[in-house]
């Protein structure tokens, strides 16, 4: 059980959740394009495990590259390739094994252009983000969070074979949501990520202009789900709902910047507030997503 448990930790089961919490709602919507009503129910189950072996495939190779990495920083010293219950060879053909077989599933249980997206997502996170940016550029998690935005493209294509303008949108609010997701958690780690030669922007940057650029993307995030509207079109409930969702989010992070102009002795910035706050977000806005297509205009 404990050899079971950790080869499950390889593929790191809640940033799992989070990717499912967008492909769902995605797979509702979609399903409005061709005639309306629920997808097959087979086809929500297979979209679901498909995507969840393929992220397993991602992320565990991720951990088979980053093992150096995580073995200085505190935060995840206790993995399963530091602490040596997995092998580097095993964690390897176990990622690469579920790479191969996420795609498989895809091409012939679901559909070809899920099956390419698929493996682009794969490759993105795994070359892009890990082996390419994440030791190189403060602005890693910009660019190698595309990776993460890929699930609302395969849950779409999975439905309708194609891809349009309403996934692109949904597309653009997980990449704006990304940094002020990812970057109070670089904050509250940054002694680890600086140990571990990391250069993630709130290691090589002040909590000042990190805050800022937080507040950028917040903005971004918030412009492109009320940009759904239109595309979907979706009724006024994904609207208020959108839009009140955003709002509260944007003022967390306006709180963080605050806090950050006038640093005080002894007062803690906040920045884990925003990231549990940032998860809360992205799952009201996709309810929402999924909620509204069953609603009237």
């Amino acid at each position: 059980m404990r050899r079971l448990a950790a080869y499950v930790a390889l593929t790191k089961p809640r940033i799992i959740e989070l990717l499912l919490v967008t492909t769902l709602p995605t797979m509702l919507l979609a399903q409005q394009r061709v005639g309306g009503g629920f997808p097959s129910l087979w086809l929500i189950l297979g979209t679901l495990l498909g995507g969840t072996v393929a992220a397993g495939s991602a992320n565990t190779l991720n951990m088979y590259l980053d093992r150096d990495i995580d073995a200085v920083m505190n935060r995840t010293r206790r993995r399963p390739l530091v602490t040596g219950e997995v092998t580097p060879r095993a964690a390897l053909v176990f990622g690469i094994v579920l790479g191969v077989v996420s795609v498989a599933y895809f091409w012939v249980f679901v559909n070809v252009a899920s099956a390419l997206l698929t493996a682009a997502a794969i490759l993105l996170y795994v070359v892009g983000y890990t082996m390419l940016l994440k030791r190189r550029t403060p602005q890693n998690i910009v660019w190698g969070g595309i990776a993460g935005c890929m699930p609302v493209f395969i849950g779409w294509a999975a439905v309708t074979g194609t891809l349009d303008w309403a996934p692109v949108a949904l597309f653009l609010v997980i990449f704006f949501w990304t940094p002020p997701h990812y970057w109070p958690l670089s904050m509250k780690f940054r002694r680890d990520y600086a140990a571990a030669g990391v250069p993630m922007l709130p290691v090589v940057a002040s909590d000042l202009r990190v805050s800022v650029e937080m507040v950028a993307y917040s903005v971004a995030m918030v412009a492109a789900s009320l940009a759904l509207v239109p595309l979907a079109p979706m009724s006024w409930v994904y609207t208020v709902v959108a839009g009140a969702a955003g709002a509260w989010f944007c003022w967390s992070v306006v709180a963080l910047l605050r806090r950050a102009r006038r640093p005080v002795a002894g007062r803690k910035l906040g920045e884990m507030g925003v990231f549990h706050g940032s998860i809360t977000y992205l799952t009201v806005v996709f309810a929402a997503v999924a909620v509204d297509p069953f609603l009237p205009l």
